[in-house]
């Protein structure tokens, strides 16, 4: 991979910010070529920062550039609009999660996918961070599972502020939302769940207008016996991100950085912790991504993978309503 690929950046948002732009700049295969957004005042600011040309319309950006592949990190319902522009240019996408609003529209995009011969790849950077592939390695360690329990949390101060508060817009709240994280960690190591019964709550601003969930909890089940329950929360402090899964042999701890393996008695048996933690997952994602374009590796985090992750979604939303569990491959399209 001699000729790094050019790469833009569409939406210029805090995670582009915080990861895409720095995963870029160190990333070996890609560079940045352009950024695009919505708003002239970003652009201005990042196209000078470094030093690559700005556009407001992503047609024009695309014509104009000619890009390998697009990072897109927009509003979540802009995601589709978006990503069929790509595909129509033939341009390559790595996507924001969630992969899409529901499992309609994941169904659409991987048609979409699949008939504009593009690669996609939802950026779930855990997946590429040293901390989460060796917990695939210490679960082998503790026999089948039993006990899953995942916690995400932190206090935002205004739930209802912009798109994120509609649920319209947003698709639902803190679950679609930071819950999709522990989603991927959970299909990812034990597989998608045969029950899912979700509580979620718009209660935390009593005077704040929104109807997208500032807190869930969702209780799974799975036919081998394993259970357990997630709980997400863009209201409660403090900031915490942790899932546990326990067996027979002891439990493996996931935290931001740090993995444990402890005894059944909760003693510690070892430990790894990775500093820093960020963002060197975004530039292994973008460098895995580069050797998928170039048929060096297959798609780790493609649409029909995230196709589990939209019916887990559908499921949760389908059963608080319910108010019986929900079975998620009844959602699989």
């Amino acid at each position: 991979m001699s000729v790094r690929k050019k790469a833009v950046v569409i939406g210029l948002g805090h995670q582009a910010l915080e990861d895409y732009l720095p995963g870029l700049a160190d990333s070996q295969f890609a560079q940045l070529a352009a950024v695009c957004d919505t708003d002239p005042s970003k652009v201005a600011v990042q196209a000078q920062q470094h030093n690559v040309p700005g556009f407001t319309d992503i047609h024009t950006l695309l014509e104009d550039v000619h890009p390998d592949f697009a990072i897109v990190a927009v509003p979540h319902h802009a995601g589709r609009e978006v990503i069929a522009t790509c595909a129509a240019a033939g341009v390559h996408v790595m996507k924001e999660k969630p992969f899409a609003t529901s499992p309609t529209e994941a169904a659409e995009l991987v048609a979409l996918c699949d008939k504009a011969s593009i690669e996609l790849m939802v950026t779930v950077q855990r997946r590429f961070h040293p901390v989460y592939t060796a917990a695939v390695q210490l679960l082998e360690q503790i026999g089948q599972p039993y006990l899953v329990e995942g916690r995400y949390t932190f206090h935002c101060p205004d739930p209802a502020a912009g798109w994120r508060g509609r649920a319209s817009l947003a698709g639902g709240g803190a679950l679609m939302d930071m819950g999709y994280h522990l989603i991927d960690l959970l299909i990812w190591y034990l597989g998608l769940p045969d029950r899912i019964l979700a509580d979620t709550s718009t209660a935390a601003h009593p005077d704040a207008h929104y109807d997208a969930e500032d807190t869930a909890l969702v209780h799974l089940a799975y036919d081998s016996g394993l259970y357990g329950s997630l709980l997400i929360s863009r209201s409660a402090g403090p900031k915490t991100e942790q899932l546990t899964m326990t067996g027979p042999r002891g439990a493996v701890v996931i935290e931001r950085g740090r993995v444990r393996r402890l005894a059944p008695d909760g003693q510690l048996i070892e430990s790894m912790t990775r500093e820093p933690a960020w963002p060197s997952a975004a530039t292994a994602q973008i460098d895995c991504f580069c050797r998928v374009l170039d048929g060096e590796r297959t798609n780790p985090c493609g649409p029909s993978t995230h196709m589990a992750h939209a019916a887990f979604l559908a499921a949760a939303y389908t059963s608080q309503n319910s108010r019986t569990p929900a079975d998620p491959k009844e959602y699989l399209l």
